[in-house]
Parts: structure tokens; C-alpha cells; sequence
């Protein structure tokens, strides 16, 4: 495992194939695709940055990497793609093999360029609160306080806008600091561009154009009109402060039996055109604080009166859910303006209901936003993960935008699509394959906002084929891959990163396969793949989907005599891949049952936006237990593994549960932690919060702490998660352990039939 580590430091890629199947009918039986998933703005350290422009192939524009041949005599490079001989230019001219620029190094796979300042002036981010007043007067007060705290930590230069809305939308003009001022919108109807230039007066006293586009200071705006919406951070402290301070309830009365009216979606669409006029294609969030479902003209999805319930996963089976395709449909179209703007749309969710987290995925995902759910906005979960956004610190995010990613690799091999946070730019080219998964058929796509923890899944198609003419294709048995991504640095500077990576493929030799098999990052593509199913293919059974797969898997690359299952074994390289699908058959991914929609829908856009190590947690959650006899140490997944003088930590990713067995428990409640002599126990309570400490400190969203005791309501969070080897049907339960209450099957009754069958 250690290697694939290794490798994903230094370019920030793991692939579940990393020996690469060399045909096309090879590939579709090692039924995993050939795939990446990429973190394109990951942290490496010691990566170089270049100040200068770089060294593209004259035929397919990939960039000077360690992989091209260079002839130092004739001062020529070879690209390795596409095989074109470029010559160097001039200012390579003292080129040798003893003075080689840094993008030929073997070690420097991965590297930036920067454009110098004079060429690309230096662009301000630009943020844009929308909030939501429709909610009860102490969740108002959390709100407030928790953006007044974000406020205080905006960089200066940034520019901020103020939205807020409830039955009608309200665009505070913040340039305007003598008294409050705003402009109020209907909230039944879309609001135009056009709409939003007249009545907002941005032609004040002269006349609008007619023909052409208006588009920021560059086409036909003024800047004195646009800094009536968009200040600096440093200039308009003071108003914005006083405008989250008067923050007040909704005003409009609301019966007994009735929601709210809330226009979320006029809301949206007004901030996405105010920036579509004001600053488009600079990057800018409109970051969203939502409080309920929306109820009131475009993209609502309930009605106001309270008998009728929000939809379900049932609803949305049955299409028994009248408003979900229409509030889709718009959302869709919101997501094509922010993309063609480059904006990014960030969402966060705090309500016990649900608020349409389902409906604006679309949206969301297309640009790269980011999401927080919560159940209300005094929780930890959005008033942590609000100020994570905007610190400084070691491991802030980076966040980044108007990012483009390009790629190029062998001939041979085709792109499918990616699945994650980006949208394609439909730039149709020989690399892209027929067949499409996610986004695809394109070489490049968009990603208006990005982070360093932002990562994409690459799908590959292997396009060569077999037979005698196959020989000569190809001289050498290495495929390449390159990944452009073109962006703008949180510091305001675009840079350019560019990866060069090979692998070697091979044809016909299992044994070669498993040996650079990444068990790990196969079981994140997996997931992908599944909950991309889901979500866009009827009557799928994604069950049934991962068996089949499994099954294939272990009968093509297990070691076993046919029809004897007790013959059969897994090399170590596979060995924990049948327990990875276990566990994601029972995950929230698949298993939608007692999920509402939205939660289903933030579940996915976070697997779909986190690296593999992460994913990994997402499908199978990290045990640790401690005790008295014993140090910290990692535990399996099992209802074993409760015992009534242990305590367990559990990292299910969106949340960390800290269990206590009963005798525990009651020494706790004893209070023998605070008595002379019992040190040892007082360490013993520490030592799991401290931990847990550490997880939630370096993870965004911040993750849900549960504190529980054993046979208390709250250990349902640790009981759904282990595998029910101990149920109410089994003979004898060890003394001190737990009993799960399921008819699931168990890892051992699961490992048992995928033996019998994988033999066949």
C-alpha cells in the first residue's frame, strides 16, 4: 500500500490499476475501469514554481514533462504522446544534460508555472451573502453572530455583496453608508439581467445600450455603479456590519397551518445575475444560508401548506413528487449561467427539514461549491466549518477559482468522463471516448471554484485492440498521462500546474495486474460509479451491481480449485477489497433507507469531491479501541469489539462517536476520575476526546461529535456501523458485548457465498 501513498504525495493521483490492463476486452474484464482520482491543487511539498511561460508541443499542446526525449545536440524534444519533434526556443538554448530547467527533472512530475504579475493583474475575490430570514428569532441570532465573526475574517480586498430574503429578495447597497438602502424583488417570479441593470439604476441619469452585451467595468459599466453592490471588505465594514446586526425575521405573517414563504430560488437567481453584470468571470461565491425549504416561486419544492409533506426517496421512486423536476430543470439553468460566469454557488443548510439540498446538487456540484448540513445554525458543524472557509492557517482550505482542467494522454487510450465537482466545456476531441460517464465528452472542463482537497475521478477508456496488427502499434509498453489544471491562486495570481504521469500496461498476465493493484482507491472509484448509477439510470439495483463485480473479480484474480470454496484465497493485495463492498452495501450511498433525499444528495457531493483516504472512511469507518491492559489500537469493524470495560472511537467521516462500555459509564458517573489514585482512569476518559480533537481539527466540513454510553439511545451512531456478526438470533453472546438487532447478514455469511460462487 505504502507505494501508492508514496506516489499519490508527489503528484496527487491514485489508481486502482497502477499496472494498466493493455486491451480493450482486458479491460472490461477486470471490470474496475482504468481510472484516476486526481486532487489537482493538492499541497506537495518542495513543488517547484516557474516563472516563466511554459514549453507546449506544437501538435497536441501538451507541456514539456521528465517523460520527453530530448536530443541536447540538435536541441529538440519528442513529445511523448503524441511523438511531434519540437525544436527548443531560443532562451533553451544552453540546455545540456548537466543544466536541465526543472520541468525536465525525473523528480518533478508535478509542477507550476506563474505568470509574471505585469501580464495578469492580480484579480480580488469577490463574496456574496445570501440569507435567508425566514426563520425563528434564536436561530436569527446564531446566524448573526456567526457571520459577523466571518466578516472580521475576509481578506481586505475581497469584494462582498449582501442579499437577503424571505417572502420578497433584498439587495442591500452597502456604497450607500448615510442609512440602510435596498432594492426589493418580487420573490414569485425569475429577475432578468436586464431586469436587475434598469431597476437597480445602474444607468442612472444616462441611457442603456441597446445592442451588445453588458458585462462588468470592460463593457459598459462604471465602477462607481457596480461599488454600490460590491465593496471592498476593508471599506465597508462598519455598514455591513450594521445591516447583519438588523438582521429581523421575515415580516410577512404566516398562518397556524402553513410553511413559511421563502423564494430561495429568485434569491439565487438575483445574485447570480447581480454578478453576471457586475464582475463575470472573476471568481466570486454566492454563499448561501438557507433555513427551510423554499416554497415560493422558481425552484421551490413544497407547497405552503403544512399537510403536505416534503418529498421522500419513496416520492421521487413513485414520481409522486410534483415539484422536484421543475425545481431541477431551474436549478440546472442557474448552474449553466455560474459556470458560463465562472461563479461558484455555496450552500449552507442548517434546518431540522429539509430545505432542497437534492434539488440544487446540480448547481452546486457544476461549480465546485461547497456544502455544510446541519441541523441548526448554533451547531458546531456550521459555525466551525463557516470560520474554516476563511482562517489562515497551516491547513486552510486554498480556496481557488475559474479553474480549467486539460488533458492529454496515449493514443490508445480515451477519456469516459469525470465524476465530481466540475462541468465539461464540450471541447469534443480524439481523446474523448463514445461511451460517457459523469461529465464528458470533452478534453477539458471547467471548475469554477476549487480547493486543495478538491479531487476528481478520471474514467478511462483503453482503446487498443488485439491481434496481430496490435504489435506494431506501440513500440513502448508505457501509457501517459498529463493533467493541465489553468487556475486562479487564492493569492489572486493565475498559475498553471501541470502532472506528468506513466504507467506501464501489460497484456495477459494476472499476476502483473494484482501486483499493482490500490485496493483502496479502487473501492472510492467504486463508490462513485455506484452512487453515479443512482442517481442516472432507472430501476437500477446497485446491490446486485456490486455483487456481480465482486464476483468477478474474485473468480478472475483469486487463487481457488473450481467448485471447492474452501480452496479459495485472496492475494494481499485484494484481500480487503470484499470487505470494502460489504461495507459500502451498507453504506449511506447505497442504502437510502432512513435517509431524507438531502441528506443522500450532500452524502454523494461529498464522496464525490474527497480524496481516497477519505472516501475510504466514508464507505468504511475507522475503529480504535482503549483500555486499561492495552494502548490505542485500531480494532475491526464487529460487534465484537464492544466490551463493557472499553472505550471505542469511531470516524465515520461525517461523525465521530465516542462509545463508553456500561462499567465504564458508571466508574464515569461514580466520579472515581476526580479521585486521588484513579489517574490512570481520569487519562483513560482524555485520551479518545484528544484524538477525536485531532480528526475534527484538519477536517472540512467540521464532522458531528456524538458522546455516547453503551445501551444509551445515542450508540445507535456506533451500532449501525459494525458488522452485525452478534445479532438477537445468535446462541451465545460473549458477556459485556452488545447485540445488534438486524437481519443483515454478517462479513462471515457474506464471505462464505462469495466463496461458493466466485468458484463456480
Amino acid at each position: 500500500m505504502s507505494e501508492f501513498l508514496d506516489l499519490e504525495v508527489q503528484d496527487g493521483i491514485r489508481m486502482p490499476w497502477n499496472v494498466i490492463p493493455g486491451t480493450k476486452q482486458e479491460t472490461v474484464n477486470c471490470v474496475i475501469p482504468v481510472s484516476a482520482i486526481y486532487t489537482p491543487l493538492k499541497s506537495i511539498p518542495d513543488i517547484p514554481v516557474l516563472p516563466y511561460a511554459p514549453l507546449r508541443c506544437r501538435m497536441c499542446r501538451s507541456i514539456l514533462n521528465p517523460f520527453s526525449i530530448v536530443d541536447y545536440v540538435a536541441k529538440i524534444w519528442v513529445c511523448p504522446f503524441c511523438f511531434q519533434r519540437n525544436q527548443f526556443p531560443q532562451h533553451y538554448s544552453s540546455i545540456s544534460e548537466n543544466n536541465l530547467p526543472a520541468e525536465l527533472f525525473p523528480q518533478y512530475t508535478t509542477v507550476e508555472y506563474i505568470s509574471s504579475t505585469e501580464t495578469s493583474p492580480i484579480v480580488p475575490p469577490v463574496f456574496i451573502f445570501v440569507v435567508d430570514t425566514c426563520m425563528i428569532e434564536e436561530e436569527i441570532g446564531y446566524l448573526k453572530s456567526a457571520l459577523a465573526q466571518a466578516v472580521e475574517l475576509l481578506p481586505d480586498n475581497s469584494l462582498v455583496g449582501f442579499i437577503t430574503f424571505g417572502t420578497y429578495v433584498q439587495v442591500h447597497e452597502l456604497g450607500f453608508g448615510l442609512l440602510p438602502k435596498s432594492y426589493v424583488f418580487k420573490g414569485t417570479k425569475e429577475v432578468t439581467k436586464e431586469q436587475i441593470l434598469e431597476q437597480m439604476c445602474f444607468f442612472a441619469g444616462k441611457k442603456m445600450p441597446t445592442t451588445g452585451v453588458i458585462a462588468g467595468t470592460r463593457d459598459g459599466l462604471s465602477s462607481e455603479s457596480i461599488s454600490r453592490f460590491l465593496l471592498p471588505a476593508s471599506e465597508c465594514e462598519f455598514v455591513l456590519n450594521s445591516v447583519i446586526e438588523e438582521i429581523q425575521k421575515d415580516p410577512w405573517p404566516v398562518p397556524a397551518d402553513q410553511r413559511a414563504s421563502r423564494c430561495t430560488g429568485a434569491a439565487l437567481s438575483v445574485a447570480a445575475n447581480l454578478l453576471g453584470v457586475c464582475v463575470p468571470g472573476s471568481g466570486a461565491r454566492i454563499m448561501a444560508f438557507v433555513g427551510g425549504p423554499s416554497t415560493e416561486g422558481p425552484g421551490s419544492i413544497v407547497s405552503k401548506s403544512l399537510s403536505e409533506p416534503i418529498r421522500s426517496h419513496k416520492d421521487l421512486d413513485k414520481d409522486s413528487a410534483p415539484l422536484y423536476d421543475k425545481a431541477v430543470k431551474f436549478y440546472d439553468q442557474i448552474a449553466k449561467q455560474l459556470v458560463h460566469q465562472g461563479h461558484v454557488l455555496d450552500l449552507f443548510a442548517c434546518a431540522v427539514d429539509q430545505v432542497g439540498v437534492a434539488e440544487m446538487k446540480v448547481a452546486i456540484e457544476k461549480t465546485g461549491g461547497i456544502v455544510v448540513l446541519a441541523e441548526s445554525f448554533g451547531h458546531s458543524v456550521f459555525k466551525d466549518s463557516l470560520l474554516r472557509i476563511f482562517q489562515s492557517t497551516d491547513d486552510n482550505l486554498g480556496l481557488s477559482f475559474n479553474g480549467i482542467l486539460e488533458i492529454n494522454c496515449s493514443k490508445d487510450v480515451k477519456v469516459q468522463g469525470i465524476i465530481g465537482p466540475c462541468s465539461s466545456l464540450e471541447k469534443k476531441s480524439p481523446l474523448s471516448s463514445d461511451t460517457v460517464i459523469g461529465q464528458g465528452n470533452t478534453s477539458a472542463w471547467k471548475m469554477c471554484g476549487l480547493d486543495r482537497k478538491t479531487s476528481l475521478c478520471l474514467v478511462y477508456d483503453i482503446a487498443k485492440k488485439d491481434g496481430p496488427d496490435s504489435i506494431g502499434q506501440s513500440t513502448s509498453n508505457q501509457f501517459y498521462f498529463q493533467f493541465l489544471t489553468y487556475y486562479q491562486h487564492n493569492e489572486g495570481q493565475m498559475r498553471l500546474r501541470s502532472t506528468t504521469i506513466s504507467r506501464r500496461w501489460v497484456s495477459g498476465d494476472n499476476n502483473e495486474l494484482v501486483a499493482g493493484f490500490d485496493q483502496e482507491a479502487a473501492a472510492a472509484v467504486m463508490a462513485r460509479l455506484v452512487s453515479f448509477k443512482m442517481e442516472t439510470e432507472v430501476d437500477f439495483d446497485p446491490v446486485r451491481w456490486l455483487d456481480r463485480a465482486l464476483i468477478r473479480i474474485c473468480s478472475k484474480f483469486g487463487d481457488y480449485q473450481k467448485e471447492t470454496p474452501s480452496s479459495f484465497s485472496l492475494s494481499p493485495r485484494l484481500s480487503i477489497f470484499p470487505q470494502f463492498i460489504f461495507n459500502l452495501r451498507r453504506s449511506q450511498f447505497v442504502q437510502v433507507f432512513n435517509n431524507s433525499p438531502d441528506e443522500t444528495a450532500y452524502f454523494r457531493m461529498m464522496l464525490d469531491r474527497e480524496n481516497v483516504a477519505n472516501a475510504v472512511v466514508m464507505i468504511q469507518p475507522s475503529l480504535v479501541s482503549y483500555s486499561f491492559q492495552s494502548g490505542p489500537e485500531p480494532v475491526l469493524l464487529d460487534a465484537t469489539a464492544i466490551a463493557s470495560d472499553k472505550i471505542l472511537l469511531l470516524d465515520s467521516y461525517f461523525t465521530v462517536v465516542i462509545f463508553h462500555g456500561v462499567t465504564i459509564a458508571q466508574w464515569r458517573n461514580a466520579g472515581y476520575q476526580d479521585q486521588e489514585g484513579h489517574e490512570v482512569f481520569a487519562q483513560l476518559l482524555k485520551s479518545p476526546h484528544e484524538e477525536a480533537n485531532l480528526i475534527i481539527k484538519e477536517r472540512f466540513p467540521v464532522p458531528r461529535l456524538v458522546v455516547c454510553d453503551q445501551y444509551g439511545s445515542q450508540s445507535r451512531f456506533l451500532l449501525a456501523k459494525l458488522n452485525p456478526s452478534v445479532t438477537y438470533n445468535s446462541d451465545n453472546p460473549s458477556p459485556g458485548g452488545d447485540v445488534i438487532f438486524t437481519d443483515d447478514v454478517s462479513f462471515q455469511v457474506f464471505m462464505d457465498h462469495l466463496q461458493r460462487l466466485a468458484v463456480q
